[in-house]
């Protein structure tokens, strides 16, 4: 369960985005919900570094300047609650959350309009909550997609900015994961050493899928894979 995890994680870091909380939810059922929280930083951080060697000249800054520092607000309230919060609770609000964005991006589609969202406000909602769910469960990926996806960013842009600002806020998370929740260990390390071939081969696998996908089927797919997901943590 956790390889099958692992390669997962290859296909979402290598650009097919979205299917990340599959990720999530296979290596909760490994591992527990909160062991797989730190289990899951060492791959992240490998993957991120391919991620953003590969994709870095597709980087859109200006977009990376106004979610993170919302994203690293959501990271330390986080860590402050996250110790406290009761797993059914976060798993019906996150999965929610995240079924109520998809449907407003899907009616955003549906209407063919261009307009986009400028008010600084909606980076900050997206910023806050992809930090604050990235620090509880590695669950960022939806909010942050669906905050790009509303920026109409082209397919590799939209993989190379986000690779930038997931390889910062994991490097972030990772001491407070280490000293504050103590839920990463050599015994940890020792584990995704075992793992890091499953994510070797999904981020081969998913650098090929990635070159057959139109940007407006990237679309489609991120959304569903998203929507789907969502559906996955309430059931599971």
């Amino acid at each position: 369960m956790a390889l099958a995890a692992a390669f997962v994680l290859g296909l979402s870091k290598s650009g097919i985005k979205g299917v990340g909380i599959f990720t999530v939810t296979l290596m909760a059922l490994a591992f527990g919900a909160r062991q797989s929280t730190g289990q899951l930083i060492p791959l992240l951080m490998c993957g991120d570094l391919f991620a953003v060697s590969y994709y870095y000249r597709h980087t859109r800054w200006e977009y990376l300047k106004k979610f993170l520092p919302w994203m690293l607000l959501g990271v330390l309230l986080g860590a402050l609650i996250g110790k406290d919060m009761p797993e059914r609770i976060f798993k019906w609000a996150m999965g929610g959350v995240i079924l109520g964005a998809v449907l407003l991006m899907a009616w955003w589609d549906l209407r063919k309009s261009k307009n986009v969202p400028t008010h600084p406000g909606f980076a900050g909602l997206m910023g806050t909550l992809a930090g604050i769910t990235t620090m509880i469960g590695n669950l960022a990926g939806p909010f942050s997609n669906l905050y790009f996806l509303a920026m109409r960013l082209p397919k590799n842009e939209f993989i190379g900015t986000a690779a930038w600002l997931f390889l910062l806020t994991n490097w972030i998370k990772l001491p407070l994961h280490i000293f504050l929740w103590g839920t990463i260990d050599k015994s940890v390390l020792s584990t995704d050493l075992w793992l890091l071939p499953g994510l070797l081969v999904g981020l081969f696998v998913g650098v090929r899928l990635v070159r057959r996908i139109r940007d407006s089927s990237f679309r489609r797919l991120i959304l569903f894979l998203t929507a789907l997901g969502a559906i996955l943590l309430l059931i599971r």
